[in-house]
């Protein structure tokens, strides 16, 4: 991708295009008169996706931006606006406009200033030909997982996406990361059932769509002929696809540092909270991992425990949470983190030895979960969650799994669900797993609990 004025081309271009912008805000003319502090992030984003319906692809789209975002303090009154204009007359009316902005804000008391220089150890982890995939071969692997099963309808998407970013600041830090990843994502359908499965990777070349159709194909069957249960309390073998989705919410409300702060969250740092079989990481250093080596503020992404043996070690602080608590920031700046905070976004959870077909061998009677769906905080503080099961809910007697059960409401506390004494067992099978807020956040495995609270059917 270029433009007239500056080519952006590879990290080098991008590098230069965020020290052009530090040296527009610098050379200013209203930067000559008050105290001007700017961070700079710049991204180039290549997006492929394809969609497919009815065991159809019913959609190609690919889209290759640049983008450019900026800081600025003026006498520590803050405004941030971004463009995807790097043309310079451009760039200049992006700096006026967003001095404007800031010269009418109140002076931001958390403002922790320009990011200082921190070198990253790495660029991140960036496979070419997946940034460079083309619809052809997405689409051959969308036929793997539709042959799967052909008799079921399939549908989902595959996409790929490679990211290149430069960071830089009047402060002095300079730093550029890339990373690719690619993900399959769909459902068999029947009559009356669906059944799911999801794969995320640096690499497209290491996603088996063969295998993730058969996966959510064989689900899907399993799933056509169902039964209800009753609401109540029951042992549940939970997939890596609903552990993501617990992790994502204690990572958001549970280990976000400005909730913390606030008094909204229920992190006791050094108390024992959660199951000493569990230990929490967030893990950007973990070879799988699809994220820039920086976070939004320039800063290097560290690995670091969020629990460990289940006592609660850390939270998530960006520069501006770090600077209200008196610490280091961990390198978790995310966009509008100033209005809601920091949150971890490469968290795992450390994997047990166990295969996952024997934490549901060990079930007496209870529920295999694949997925959960639609959920919602009822009380951030204690993080008590409502939601649905979907896309595969089996019972499970005497270790065997007996037959599919209808969609069901839970309302739980996630807290509770993963106290001391309520894990029963962790597996082996750890993955990328689908979460809240898209692909490629969390690593989670199967996990099997010892109560959780089904208040009723999908219709209530």
């Amino acid at each position: 991708m270029t433009t007239d004025e500056h080519p952006v081309r590879d990290l080098t271009d991008l590098q230069a295009l965020a020290d052009r912008v530090v040296e527009l805000v610098r050379t200013s003319p209203r930067a000559q008169h008050a105290t001007v502090e700017a961070n700079v992030l710049v991204g180039r984003t290549r997006h492929g996706l394809t969609r497919f319906a009815n065991s159809f692809v019913h959609q190609h789209v690919g889209e290759d931006t640049v983008s450019v975002a900026l800081t600025l303090a003026v006498d520590g009154r803050t405004a941030t606006a971004a463009t995807t204009d790097t043309r310079d007359d451009a760039l200049r009316s992006l700096i006026a406009s967003t001095l404007d902005s800031a010269s009418l804000q109140p002076v931001d008391p958390h403002w922790p200033g320009a990011t200082p220089p921190a070198p990253v150890t790495r660029e991140g982890n960036f496979d070419a030909a997946t940034a460079d995939a083309r619809p052809e071969e997405r689409a051959e692997r969308v036929k793997a997982f539709v042959d799967a099963d052909r008799d079921l309808r399939a549908a989902g998407y595959l996409d790929t996406e490679a990211t290149w970013a430069a960071f830089a600041s009047t402060a002095g830090q300079r730093v550029v990361g890339r990373t690719s990843r690619a993900t399959v994502d769909g459902i068999h359908q029947t009559g009356s059932s669906a059944g799911s499965a999801h794969q995320t990777s640096q690499r497209l070349t290491e996603l088996d769509a063969a295998a993730a159709g058969a996966l959510a194909a064989d689900r899907g069957r399993r799933s056509a002929e169902f039964v209800d249960v009753d609401p109540g309390i029951y042992e549940v073998v939970l997939g890596p696809e609903a552990v993501a989705t617990i992790l994502t919410f204690l990572g958001v409300y549970g280990f976000n540092a400005k909730m913390h702060l606030e008094g909204g969250s229920y992190a006791k740092i050094g108390e024992q909270q959660l199951d000493a079989q569990l230990t929490i990481l967030e893990d950007p250093d973990d070879p799988r991992s699809v994220a820039l080596p920086f976070d939004n503020e320039g800063t290097p992404r560290r690995t670091y425990p969020l629990v460990e043996a289940g006592v609660t070690r850390n939270l998530a602080h960006d520069r501006r949470t770090a600077r209200r608590a008196g610490t280091q920031t961990t390198g978790s700046a995310v966009p509008g983190g100033a209005g809601f905070g920091a949150v971890p976004t490469t968290m795992r959870l450390v994997a047990g030895t166990p295969p996952a077909e024997q934490l549901v061998a060990d079930v007496g009677r209870g529920l295999l979960v694949t997925q959960f769906h639609y959920c919602r905080v009822l009380d951030p503080k204690t993080l008590v969650v409502t939601g649905l099961t979907r896309n595969g809910t089996f019972l499970v007697e005497d270790g065997e799994v007996v037959g599919a059960v209808g969609n069901l409401r839970f309302t739980q506390s996630f807290v509770q669900a993963l106290a001391q004494g309520q894990v029963a067992a962790i597996g082996n099978d750890d993955r990328y797993a689908d979460a809240e807020f898209g692909p490629g956040a969390v690593i989670a495995p199967s996990l099997r609990l010892k109560a959780w609270n089904f208040t009723g059917g999908a219709r209530g």
